[in-house]
């Protein structure tokens, strides 16, 4: 524990002493403007990757970056969400995955999970992306892989579509949905273009076209 306190000691002198007038605003209000939901994997660190300051994003970390459907009985990914779009009013959501996810590795290589029920239960809100990836031919476990971390991102982002907070947000036009992967490898990121239905680097691209709106 100690690496953590020294950090502590770390944040209150170089991060919380030159921000301390944003905290104070922040102290009693906040104001995101994107629902930013990723992977648990450490490695992943989205306030780091978007170089955002406190107060900038909501997040939403699990296990393979996953939304489950609306259901008669909503969990806590699903609260969330209806907070952040209902209360918060966030204009854009991020749906982003990542290289050498554990749980699509597990998915991808028909991993035995009965000796982790509730991760067995979880990776089923993924079965979409199992299937649609099963059913194409990949050149190497590599690539099957990589393709499933981005159908894995469709996927969600057609669940988030049915959590009525987001279809309403949707239909009166002031909300975007994007999906995202990031390699933790280069640290670059490829986002999903609308238009196509293909990833393309985010930063190669016209922002408009990488940032398409994906209704």
């Amino acid at each position: 524990m100690q690496h953590l306190i020294d950090g502590f000691r770390k944040f209150q002198r170089e991060a919380f002493s030159p921000r301390s007038d944003l905290f104070k605003h922040l102290a009693t209000t906040q104001n995101p403007g994107t629902l930013f939901v990723s992977c648990s994997d450490s490695r992943v660190v989205p306030e780091l990757l978007t170089q955002q300051e406190p107060g900038d994003l909501f997040v939403i970390r699990n296990a393979g970056n996953i939304v489950p459907s609306y259901g008669p009985e909503p969990g806590g990914v699903s609260a969330t969400v209806e907070y952040a779009v209902a209360v918060l009013g966030v204009s854009d959501i991020v749906i982003c995955g990542h290289s050498d996810c554990g749980a699509m590795t597990a998915i991808s290589t028909c991993t035995c999970l009965d000796h982790l029920p509730a991760v067995a239960n979880w990776l089923r809100h993924a079965e979409s992306a199992k299937v649609i990836n099963a059913s194409r031919q990949h050149v190497s476990d590599a690539a099957r892989l990589d393709a499933l971390v981005r159908e894995n991102v469709v996927a969600q982002l057609a669940n988030l579509k049915t959590h009525p907070s987001v279809a309403l947000a949707l239909e009166q036009g002031r909300m975007n949905l994007h999906g995202w992967v990031y390699d933790i490898e280069t640290g670059g990121i490829d986002a999903l273009d609308g238009r196509t239905g293909r990833f393309v680097s985010l930063l190669d691209h016209p922002a408009t076209r990488a940032h398409a709106a994906l209704t």
